[in-house]
């Protein structure tokens, strides 16, 4: 019996389609991951399952008596309880059974008839057996810290926690929950390398289904046992892991592009039998020859890598861009770095690693300015100022269209590459003319961080500062970043947890505590 249906679903919202005859199953142990474009419905989807939604035609049925378990990227988790005293109130049987466990220890200890107790003492041990209560606070502390806890995030109040915290905490409360199924909506998305690696782990003695929505391409190769993709209203599946979606969903498309030859032979044949017919069909022929035309044009191959280094044909970068000397920060008793010397050169790009609390984001935050060093130097080049991501999507202007605010940065190529070559790179980055007039007020949070990022890789700026790029990206987006990255002729400096990412883009790393770097210093790789 399937845990969870959906059949012939449609949801419109207003005036926007966002699923039409949607079909899906969930069964007992299955891992789906849930991928499309931003905006396709993904989450609509979650929502359907949780009835926040209901459908505009069809029906979503779940199995009787199936417990799920939540995770939004937008944590709901609040309150003037710790994380601490929340997940040990997940064990309230447990600790109930313990409880009682004590009682018949000090009862035996003054009885003088055991039987009864030493009875009742062996149906508790069997439930300790059965629901695992052995060793549930060492799981807790596991989870936290995993997650990265410290003891002082561990006792201050979930209200006092930032928004990235809280939403570690309630990851970490839904899988100690452990519910028959898994809705979880960008689980990564503020975990560090570690951190997604025990999440993997964790997966594996997990025995319910899971539904996962994530741009981490590396953890849903290693988690997830399907793919669905939500494309044009409908949902598209893939067996395996993700490696194995790419390589079906090529030959899908080669597929497609055949049915398509052959339905354009079929419409050319047509229109030759309208135009022998009657003169009067020769107009109806030529409009038809015009759209096949049309079609033909559309399918001409605009390679990616084509179309980015024509953007960055003008774009001219000197050699050494900034020198870092002596840099050292600390916050209290807690050395992040110290005595880091480097050089952002041209063609750099340098990835920093580090698990989370390390000093990775500080260390942008003082390549750009924001932040002071305690000593030591940040000498950019003259004439040169870095561009940071995470500054541009705060800054956005709600009022602003979407079209001005890509092209109208100081410096933008939008003003030195030709207007084609930007149409082209701003369509392939999935922004519709329709989408180019909207006021940046109006999209979700996964177009606007496009926006950002189209703004940055347009800036014209010779050194870019990523800090987790692709957190709100999906994996159309992510995948036209990384190529733009690997052919910008500038440096790049990210901080990015995304392991398959990084792996695609880094040729040096900077890393933050790692077996061969002391306490506050940072050891530089070549990739």
């Amino acid at each position: 019996m399937s845990l969870i249906r959906l059949n012939d679903v449609s949801v419109r919202f207003e005036k926007t389609q966002i699923l039409r005859d949607a079909h899906f199953r969930l069964e007992t142990g299955d891992r789906v991951g849930l991928i499309g474009k931003n905006g396709s419905g993904k989450t609509t989807i979650l929502k359907l399952i949780l009835d926040q939604v209901g459908p505009d035609t069809g029906t979503v049925t779940l199995e009787s008596g199936v417990s799920i378990g939540y995770f939004s990227q937008f944590s709901e988790l609040d309150g003037s309880s710790t994380i601490t005293e929340v997940l040990h109130g997940l064990f309230a049987p447990i600790k109930a059974i313990e409880a009682e466990l004590a009682s018949i220890d000090a009862a035996i200890a003054v009885a003088t008839d055991y039987d009864a107790l030493l009875h009742r003492q062996a149906e508790l041990f069997e439930d300790m057996d059965r629901l695992g209560g052995w060793d549930y606070p060492r799981r807790i502390d596991t989870a936290l810290s995993t997650l990265g806890f410290n003891e002082a995030h561990r006792v201050c109040a979930i209200d006092e926690l930032s928004g990235g915290w809280r939403n570690r905490a309630a990851l970490a409360k839904i899988l100690l929950e452990d519910p028959d199924v898994l809705l979880l909506d960008e689980p990564t998305n503020y975990l560090d390398v570690a951190g997604v690696e025990w999440l993997e782990a964790w997966f594996r003695d997990f025995h319910g289904a899971a539904i996962i929505v994530s741009h981490d391409r590396k953890f849903l190769d290693a988690v997830v046992t399907r793919i669905i993709e939500v494309e044009n209203f409908h949902l598209h599946e893939y067996p395996g892991n993700f490696g194995e979606y790419v390589i079906q969903k090529q030959f899908r498309l080669k597929t497609l592009e055949q049915q398509f030859v052959h339905e354009s032979e079929l419409l050319a044949f047509e229109s030759e039998g309208i135009s022998d017919r009657r003169e009067a069909a020769k107009a109806a022929s030529r409009t038809l020859d015009g759209q096949l035309a049309q079609i033909k044009k559309a399918r001409a191959p605009r390679p990616v890598d084509q179309i980015i280094t024509e953007i960055y044909r003008g774009l001219h970068v000197k050699d050494v861009l900034c020198r870092v000397e002596g840099l050292s920060k600390s916050y209290g008793d807690k050395a992040l770095f110290s005595d880091l010397s480097f050089e952002v050169r041209r063609g750099n790009r340098i990835v920093v690693l580090g698990a989370n609390g390390s000093g990775k984001t500080t260390l942008l935050r003082v390549l750009d300015g924001e932040e002071k060093a305690d000593s030591g130097s940040v000498t950019w080049a003259g004439g040169i100022a870095p561009v940071s991501y995470n500054q541009v999507l705060a800054e956005l202007d709600e009022k602003d269209t979407v079209t001005h605010a890509v092209n109208a940065m100081p410096g933008s190529l939008a003003f030195t590459a030709t207007r084609k070559s930007v149409n082209r790179f701003l369509a392939m980055f999935q922004f519709s003319e329709a989408d180019l007039k909207q006021t940046i007020g109006n999209l979700s949070g996964g177009q606007k961080a496009r926006v950002a990022m189209a703004q940055c890789l347009l800036s014209g700026a010779s050194v870019l500062l990523l800090d987790e790029p692709t957190n709100h990206l999906d994996l159309s987006s992510t995948q036209v970043m990384e190529r733009a990255l690997v052919h910008f002729p500038g440096a790049v400096v990210v901080v990015s947890h995304d392991r398959f990412f990084t792996d695609k883009i880094a040729n040096r790393f900077l890393v933050f505590g790692s077996e061969a770097a002391e306490p506050g210093e940072i050891e530089v790789r070549v990739a």
